[in-house]
C-alpha cells in the first residue's frame, strides 16, 4: 500500500503538468487565431483542476503512459480558415508534450550527473525528483503519441480533418460521434498495447539514450 501511494505521489506532478500544458496550448493557439471560447470558459489557466478528466486520469494511473484531459472548447467559426485553424490547434497539444518530454529528459540527465556522495542528505530529495522527471518523460511522450492517433475526438483525428480534402474531411469528422467507443476498442483490442506502447517506448528510449 505504501509503495502504491509513493508511486501515485511521484506521478501526480508530471500528470498535472502534462495535461495542463497540453490543454492550455490548445486554448492559447485558438485564442491567437481569434477564438476567445477557451479564454471565456476559464480554460487558459494553469490550474490543473480546470483540465482534469476523471476517466482519462484513471487511465493515466493504470497504464502510466496514456490518458487524456477534459477537451478545451474551441469554436472554429472564429478562424479565417476553420479547418486549417483546427489543424494548428490540434497540433499544439502533442507538440507541447513533446517539448516537455525533451526538457524532462534533459533535466533527468542533469540530475543523474550530479554524482552526489552516498548518504548525502540531498539524496532524500533527489530520488523522488528523479522519479518525477523520468515519469514526466514517459507521460508526455505517451500523451503526445496517444493523441495523434487519427481518431476524432483525439488531436490526430482533427489533424486528419485539416489535411484531407474538404469532402473526405467532412465524412471523417462524423466519426467523432463514435470516438469514445473507438478509443475503448483500441484499448481493449490490444492495439494500444501492441502498437502504441512500443512506439512510446522507442521514443522514450531515444530521449533517455
Amino acid at each position: 500500500m505504501e509503495s502504491y501511494i509513493q508511486r501515485i505521489s511521484i506521478m501526480a506532478v508530471p500528470i498535472l503538468l502534462a495535461v495542463t500544458f497540453h490543454e492550455v496550448a490548445h486554448g492559447m493557439v485558438a485564442y491567437r487565431l481569434g477564438d476567445p471560447t477557451a479564454k471565456n470558459a476559464g480554460r487558459l489557466t494553469l490550474n490543473p483542476l480546470a483540465h482534469l478528466d476523471l476517466v482519462g486520469t484513471l487511465v493515466f494511473l493504470i497504464t502510466r503512459m496514456i490518458g487524456w484531459a477534459k477537451p478545451v472548447p474551441v469554436n472554429p467559426l472564429y478562424f479565417k480558415n476553420p479547418r486549417k485553424g483546427m489543424l494548428w490547434v490540434a497540433l499544439a497539444g502533442p507538440a507541447t508534450n513533446m517539448v516537455l518530454a525533451v526538457l524532462s529528459a534533459l533535466f533527468l540527465k542533469w540530475l543523474l550527473n550530479l554524482n552526489l556522495p552516498a548518504g548525502s542528505q540531498w539524496n532524500a530529495v533527489l530520488i523522488p525528483v528523479v522519479g518525477m522527471a523520468q515519469t514526466s518523460v514517459y507521460l508526455n511522450v505517451g500523451l503526445a503519441v496517444f493523441n495523434v492517433i487519427p481518431i476524432p475526438p483525439l488531436d490526430g483525428g482533427r489533424i486528419m480533418v485539416g489535411i484531407l480534402p474538404e469532402k473526405q474531411a467532412m465524412s471523417y469528422a462524423k466519426l467523432e460521434s463514435f470516438g469514445f467507443i473507438l478509443l475503448l476498442l483500441l484499448i481493449f483490442s490490444g492495439v494500444v498495447q501492441y502498437v502504441v506502447f512500443p512506439i512510446i517506448l522507442a521514443i522514450v528510449s531515444l530521449l533517455l539514450g
